[in-house]
Parts: C-alpha cells; structure tokens; sequence
C-alpha cells in the first residue's frame, strides 16, 4: 500500500469533498483522515489516503480530473519521526483582543523554546457588546517536557502583556 497526502484548494462549492472522495474510491483507495475547511470563501484542505501500490496512477490520474474544479496536489507520504522519550504535548489555549503579530508573538516564544507546533487552529470574532474583535487559538505543542515550564512562563508574560487568558493542559486534548 502507498501513502499520500493530498493538499486541495479552490473556490467552496457544493460537491467537492464529493469529488475527492469519489476520486480515492475509484482508485480502491482508503481515506484514513482528513482536515478541511472552507475559509472566507475558499474551500482547503489535506487528506490522508491509501491506495493499493498498483493503482498510485489511478489516484494520481482521478485527482487531476478534478483540475478547474480545485487545486489539487499529492504528495507521497514521508515517516513519521519518533518521539523521544522525554517528549511530550501540552495544548495551548488563548483567548484576547485581536491585535496584529499576535500569532506572530505566540509563535515565537513557542519556537524559541524548541517546541514543535503538531496542531494550530485560529479565528477572530467579535466581541460582545461592539467591544472590538477577540482572537482564540488552539494549539498542541511537542517537545522536551523540560522546556514546558520556560515556555509557560514565556507565555504568561506574553499574556499579561496582549491581555489574553491562556491556559497550558498536558496532553493532546484537541486530537
């Protein structure tokens, strides 16, 4: 069997999660998982399927009849790392006034510390009572559980300073 990605985007429509699946169908293909979204009027995504080793053509050939349609591109699948043992994920949760570079500013005291971001989801709404826009975000992070509590605190300062709640969980509560 052989793995693949596939990355899609295009104008969102009616049909086209539809499309996709009929094309790893056709293929003899199995859709292991999947993350999509439409955004302001957009329709993204990435699928994981498998397809039996012989029919990576009628995969590849499936997904390019759907050119015009969405963007689609496939990717062959590479190993997942392994986890040292010492590593662990936190989820990040955040709430605050929307502000430009706030992502920015989350991001790299993440980076700085040397955790991976496995998982981030992101929006901005608005806040009740016309009190301006409120960003959230979720995140699970992965790394050295020695680097958590610097991160934490890291983060909490940076919380103080955008006004946000923040809450760090152990483990990966947004799997």
């Amino acid at each position: 069997m052989a793995t693949y990605v596939i990355t899609v985007i295009g104008d969102d429509r009616v049909g086209l999660v539809q499309s996709l699946a009929d094309a790893v169908a056709a293929a003899g293909g199995n859709w292991e998982r999947s993350e999509l979204a439409e955004l302001v009027g957009k329709f993204a995504g990435l699928v994981v399927v498998t397809v039996p080793d012989e029919r990576s053509e009628d995969l590849a050939a499936g997904l390019r009849a759907l050119d015009g349609m969405l963007e689609v591109h496939l990717h062959e699948a590479g190993t997942p790392a392994q986890p040292a043992a010492d590593t662990i994920t936190v989820t990040l949760d955040l709430v605050g006034n929307d502000r430009p570079g706030i992502v920015h500013e989350i991001t790299s005291a993440v980076q700085a510390r040397g955790l991976s971001i496995d998982r981030f989801e992101s929006e901005v709404t608005d806040a009740p009572m016309g009190a301006g826009t409120l960003f959230s975000c979720r995140a699970v992070l992965r790394g050295d559980e020695t680097a958590f509590p610097l991160v934490r605190a890291d983060l909490e300062r940076l919380a103080t300073e955008l006004m946000v709640d923040l809450t760090l969980a152990a483990g990966d509560d947004a799997a």
